[in-house]
């Protein structure tokens, strides 16, 4: 039976029970679930449809009206693994689970090898791994979870298993430790379940895989006693993980990589870090988010013949766009003065207006409502601290943005 408890923002949260599983992957569960996937269920019917379903299914319709919302919320992020239209979720599983170019990535680097999934939940690198892995299995202790896997991917071997305890041999380990509880993220690796220290101590002879937070603290890592590599990566524009490959997986010299998966691009700090310091030039550039939480801004400055406009600051500039990347074309430098801001906005009647910080306490939605751009044309500023001591000043660059080039 689906239990109902609330999170840390007081939001109402599902728990399904192994009969839950067991009704929804039975014939009637089935042809339930079907029925029930015709009605809109839209903020605008919502009220109307779930009556509907309650007098149709009486009990078991939260367990049908939750699995048919997200199997729609899994399909933008897991459709191209297979038909998850079919398969069963928790939301926080759902949550937690890699995004599909993210999962298909890691498969092709483990390519061939024998992988034991040792924290499997509901399936989701099962499905990737299985196309590329000579073996692959999978485990985890939640037995809900368990029990969703073996619908979402039968053809591969499942057992119930603590992360904690090895029931593999000669495998490389894989292992996505939860950092939500209740909602709630968790920051500390030490508060991951399993405790990410736990996890290195239990599999400290092992080659193993280990999907973190990106925002994870590497200096941390290090402490923890991790000498391999770290490998944060993007994807649909945002940073989705950091994935930590122990040193028998490591790529020899390297210890940070990004990994830009919409360009097809990586970049590692065994790459030249050649990149000089210099005033604006004709354009711009945002680096992409894994470059600059992996730190290795001045690695992707010099391949693409770009520079920094300060030493500590991620913006880079240079004379051309590196090709799939968006630039911002310089129209003007100026200080961070409203009126004179305001100016500039007028007279290159500026409607729309897009602000980029980086270094400075700026808050882009309060300036942008007391700058009140009225025109037509869209601008960016790009606001940023340069220098640093009795130097250090803030800069404004008045930009025109331009679509990423093919």
């Amino acid at each position: 039976m689906v239990l109902q408890r609330h999170d840390h923002r007081g939001q109402t949260v599902l728990t399904f029970g192994l009969d839950d599983v067991t009704y929804l992957t039975s014939d009637p569960g089935a042809a339930a679930l079907a029925e029930v996937a015709e009605y809109r269920l839209t903020d605008s019917s919502r009220l109307a449809d779930v009556a509907a379903i309650r007098d149709r299914f009486a009990e078991r319709s939260t367990a049908l009206i939750e699995t048919t919302l997200l199997r729609r919320k899994a399909l933008p992020k897991l459709g191209a693994l297979g038909d998850v239209s079919e398969w069963l979720f928790t939301d926080e599983a759902l949550q937690q689970a890699t995004a599909e170019p993210v999962a298909r990535h890691r498969a092709a680097r483990l390519a061939g090898a024998v992988v034991h999934d040792a924290t499997c939940s509901i399936g989701t690198e099962l499905a990737a791994l299985r196309a590329t892995a000579a073996v692959v299995i999978g485990s985890d202790i939640d037995e809900v979870r368990l029990a969703m896997a073996r619908h979402n991917v039968p053809d591969v071997a499942l057992c119930r298993a603590d992360a904690l305890h090895p029931v593999s041999r000669d495998a490389v380990v894989l292992l996505d430790p939860a950092r939500r509880s209740g909602g709630r993220r968790r920051f500390d690796p030490r508060d991951y379940v399993p405790p990410l220290n736990s996890l290195f101590d239990a599999y400290q002879d092992r080659p193993t895989v280990v999907k973190c937070a990106p925002g994870i603290d590497f200096d941390a890592l290090r402490q923890l006693g991790f000498d391999g590599e770290i490998e944060v990566t993007s994807a649909g524009g945002s940073v989705r993980e950091a994935c930590l490959w122990s040193a028998e997986l490591a790529t020899p010299g390297v210890r940070r990589r990004a990994c830009l998966l919409d360009r097809g691009e990586v970049v590692t700090d065994a790459d030249p870090d050649d990149c000089p310091v210099g005033a604006a030039g004709r354009w711009i550039v945002d680096p992409d988010g894994a470059i600059v939480r992996s730190g290795l801004v001045r690695h992707y400055a010099a391949r693409h013949g770009l520079w920094q406009l300060d030493p500590a600051i991620a913006y880079l500039s240079g004379d051309n766009v590196p090709a799939g990347v968006r630039g911002f074309e310089v129209l003007d430098e100026l200080p961070l003065r409203e009126k004179v801001l305001r100016q500039a906005l007028s007279r290159y009647g500026c409607g729309q207006l897009e602000i980029l910080v980086r270094g400075v306490d700026v808050d882009p939605d309060a300036l942008r409502r007391r700058l009140r751009p009225a025109g037509r044309a869209s601008l960016s500023l790009v606001i940023t601290r340069i220098g640093s001591g009795a130097g250090e000043r803030t800069s404004v660059f008045l930009c025109r943005a331009a679509a990423a080039l093919k």
